[in-house]
């Protein structure tokens, strides 16, 4: 999970600040998640889902499926 959640934002060009100012959490917050040294919460998941435009069973790694669900 946590080499996905690095490399859509490698793939979006964003550093980790970048994101972590999507999520509204300090960049450290974040780094220790792409590192796997923290838990992600929930709220977390969905907001990064929306964020790189993807669904959160792939973050989770239960699909290779990215296909983005949230009808707009």
């Amino acid at each position: 999970m946590f080499n996905r959640i690095r490399d859509l934002r490698e793939d979006k060009d964003m550093k980790q600040k970048d994101v972590a100012n999507a999520l509204f959490c300090s960049q450290q917050a974040y780094s220790n998640y792409e590192l796997g040294q923290r838990d992600i919460p929930t709220a977390m998941l969905i907001k990064l889902a929306e964020l790189h435009k993807t669904n959160v069973d792939y973050l989770l790694g239960l699909t290779d499926n990215k296909t983005y669900f949230k009808k707009l």
